[in-house]
């Protein structure tokens, strides 16, 4: 929050009469000035914002306005479409299909004919150049209605308050008003409740509320822009993103601190996912799956190497903050507004490697990468020190990991693959050429056997389809193909002790990645 702490104390001391000398009012911190200055000719209406919280003599919507102006940032609706290999805009309507799979056979019938299809983004449109005071002031009344005045929230700090109740939005959806709308939807809520102190009690009284009209749709994978609250009221479904969206206004709008964490990449299944959680006043979070599963009946159905959190405000700490402005980082990696809660969820270590790749030129910081949809992607950062040392911290355990570089905007190895055991100890996985064996493939992912009853080991592989064999040594090398039947695979001359991947020919590369432990495949 950059200079805010320090700035409430000031603040409490100008207002302790509740009267504002004309001085004071040409005053404003630092940060808040700077804000100012990056907002164009939207800035009269960041400006009318604060003098009317001056002249209101409102020390504490006056931080709260200063909190939401100085981290405005980079904030922003964008639009994400799906461009051709001309760069031509693909047009369609997800819900002119009548499911996913029949959306994506669409798809990828135009891309036989139009060339490599990719989403980009369309245009961004920053908060701070088209918020309006109204907007901000009525968002910021509203919120403070609802600390006040509901009983689960009286608990709430000014600096929880402000990471989890006050903020206008969610992700990167368009700008509506939806304060006014939940918080008479659920007025007479508090007479309903057993104990209306309880925030877990109301949160899932509002889930019920709004899972009872919206959900999820698979479809809308392939709607990348964030919907805004009347899109989805006319939709009434969406993707991840629009469902803890809706949570976040349905519930901050009625004063609970709720959020949304999100793994950027499973570590033990392809994809990604974002899931709401709710502040307890012992400090704890309780995770839930807004519009599907209440607080207290959700958990998470793979493992999550890291789990990180959306914030408002920028957080210094980051490596958007801590890196050389000249290096480029993934994308996943380069956001301001983020905190690491991995702790929260799962038992976690730090992981100090010596990478075994030459670094690259320029290049001043490494990456803890999770294999995910057919590639190594990024999920943690560290800083190379003398000696290619690097520690990656509060890591999940019992996951498959490789240290990577980005360079020219793609990740390459930095050294080898490793399991990160339950004991904190790290097991590499290096292929050994000169020891191979014949190993017995039975899937390409995790499966649950069934017992057999007449004698006939179960397989999971399709008839008459091929596969292909990989193993990891700095890149994917192939040991041959082979033509599945009803019996298991067997690939010879496999070296040991490597890190595996058998993958069905055309597939989307969903198959899980393996090693072989006493002639059984074990799924990382």
């Amino acid at each position: 929050m950059r200079q805010f702490q320090s700035v409430l104390l000031i603040l409490w001391i100008g207002f302790a009469t509740l009267t504002v000398p004309v001085e004071a009012q040409m005053y404003h911190p630092r940060s808040v000035m700077e804000a100012l200055d990056t907002a164009g000719e939207n800035r009269t209406e960041l400006e009318a914002v604060l003098n009317h919280y001056l002249n209101e003599n409102d020390p504490l919507k006056l931080l709260a306005a200063y909190y939401l102006i100085e981290n405005m940032g980079d904030h922003s609706y964008v639009t994400i479409a799906l461009y051709d290999s001309t760069k031509a805009e693909v047009d369609y309507e997800v819900l002119a299909y009548p499911n996913f799979d029949s959306l994506l056979v669409e798809l990828e019938a135009i891309e036989t004919e139009r060339g490599e299809l990719n989403f980009d983004r369309k245009a961004k449109i920053l908060d701070r150049e088209v918020i309006t005071a109204e907007y901000l002031i009525q968002n910021i009344d509203l919120a403070f209605q609802a600390w006040h005045e509901k009983p689960w929230a009286r608990w709430l700090t000014f600096a929880q308050f402000c990471d989890y109740v006050l903020p206008y939005r969610g992700s990167n959806e368009p700008l509506e008003a939806w304060r006014a709308y939940f918080l008479s939807e659920f007025a007479n809520l508090p007479d309903q409740l057993d104990n209306p102190t309880d925030p877990v009690a109301a949160a899932q009284q509002i889930n019920n509320g709004i899972k009872s009209w919206f959900g999820f749709d698979a479809r809308f994978y392939l709607h990348p822009t964030d919907q805004g609250l009347s899109e989805m009221q006319q939709n009434k479904l969406g993707r991840c993103e629009d469902m803890t969206n809706l949570t976040i206004y349905a519930m901050r709008a009625n004063g609970l601190a709720v959020t949304s964490d999100y793994t950027p990449h499973w570590a033990d299944t392809g994809n990604n996912h974002a899931w709401n959680a709710i502040l307890l006043p012992n400090g704890n979070v309780v995770p839930f799956m807004g519009c599907e599963a209440n607080p207290g009946e959700y958990h998470l159905n793979h493992k999550a190497a890291k789990v990180y959190r959306k914030m408002f405000a920028e957080q210094p700490q980051n490596l958007a903050f801590l890196k050389p402005e000249w290096e480029a980082v993934p994308r996943w990696l380069a956001g301001k507004n983020y905190i690491d809660v991995t702790a929260d969820y799962t038992e976690v270590c730090d992981v100090t490697l010596t990478l075994t790749q030459p670094v690259p030129d320029s290049v001043t910081f490494a990456y803890l990468g999770v294999f995910n949809a057919g590639e190594w992607r990024a999920i943690h950062w560290g800083k190379i020190e003398p000696d290619r040392q690097v520690t990656f911290t509060d890591m999940g355990k019992n996951i498959a990991y490789i240290p990577l570089y980005y360079v020219h905007e793609e990740l390459i190895p930095a050294g080898v693959p490793f399991i990160l055991q339950e004991d904190n100890t790290i097991r590499p996985l290096i292929a050994d050429t000169t020891q191979t064996a014949t190993v017995k493939l039975i899937s390409t992912t995790r499966r649950v056997l069934d017992r057999s009853t007449d004698g006939i080991e179960q397989t999971f592989l399709t008839p008459d389809t091929e596969y292909e064999l990989f193993y990891w040594q700095d890149e994917w090398v192939s040991l041959g193909t082979q033509i599945a039947t009803e019996k298991p695979l067997y690939f010879e001359a496999v070296p040991h002790g490597g890190l595996y991947w058998l993958v069905e020919k055309d597939s989307r590369e969903e198959e899980r990645i393996f090693t072989m432990e006493n002639g059984k495949q074990i799924w990382w």
